[in-house]
């Protein structure tokens, strides 16, 4: 398992939730202040063409029902839904452009990105959040604005997290051999999924997320013990 790659690493796709950030920041955080505003989001913003064309969709998914209970129910059970997560995007936005959210980051994740960054590699982001969410949470970091060092996002509008298909539409989207990416995430469901197309993989096992370390990928305690593996550079020399 932790055999050197035989092809050299181009880029790098990152998961958000377990991989870069804290589970307990999204779900005792993010997730709450969503929810605590939704009601007045909608009713203040509703006619605006974004936030209408997701309560179109949300409509469309759930024909009859009224879209907040939709969505709070989506939100009960954290469902991967793309209208919810864009909305709920559109709401912590302006937490952030308040300051009253900030984007927590691994204290490893910063300077191992800026170095990757740094060296010449391509990094991505692959998260179930909109990507109007991934970069905010990584344009208003604790660490500062780390958006910029990524090439691209991904969201699940490229496909669930979960499918094979998802990760073959990234590969082709950045240009580069599915052999030359290298994926990172806490969900071995994500990581199969990857690797069925053809990616590297590595799973974040980060004891303050309670991770669960599963069988047929690496494991990496942290983004310096993923530079040791991958032959990477490292931010530690």
């Amino acid at each position: 398992m932790s055999d050197k790659p035989v092809s050299p690493t181009r880029g790098v796709v990152v998961d958000i939730e377990g991989t870069t950030t804290p589970i307990a920041f999204v779900r005792d955080t993010l997730f709450p202040f969503a929810r605590a505003r939704l009601p007045s989001f909608l009713a203040e913003c509703g006619h605006k063409p974004p936030v209408a064309a997701e309560l179109a969709e949300v409509r469309r998914l759930h024909p009859g029902a009224d879209p907040l209970e939709t969505l709070n129910g989506w939100m009960d059970a954290d469902a991967k839904v793309t209208p919810l997560k864009a909305l709920q995007g559109m709401i912590w936005d302006e937490g952030y452009r308040s300051g009253e959210l900030r984007g927590a980051v691994y204290p490893d994740v910063p300077p191992a990105l800026r170095a990757w960054h740094a060296a010449g590699l391509k990094l991505f982001v692959y998260s179930s959040g909109s990507v109007a969410a991934q970069r905010q949470i990584f344009g208003h970091s604790t660490a500062g604005d780390l958006a910029g060092l990524f090439a691209d996002f991904f969201d699940t509008r490229i496909g669930a997290k979960r499918e094979r298909d998802s990760y073959d539409r990234i590969a082709i989207a950045t240009g580069n051999p599915a052999t030359f990416l290298l994926f990172l995430s806490d969900v071995g469901a994500e990581l199969d999924a990857a690797a069925a197309a053809g990616l590297r993989t590595c799973q974040l096992v980060r004891p303050e997320d309670g991770t669960v370390a599963v069988d047929g990928h690496p494991i990496a305690r942290d983004f310096n013990n993923v530079a040791a593996l991958f032959g990477l550079p490292s931010a530690l020399t």
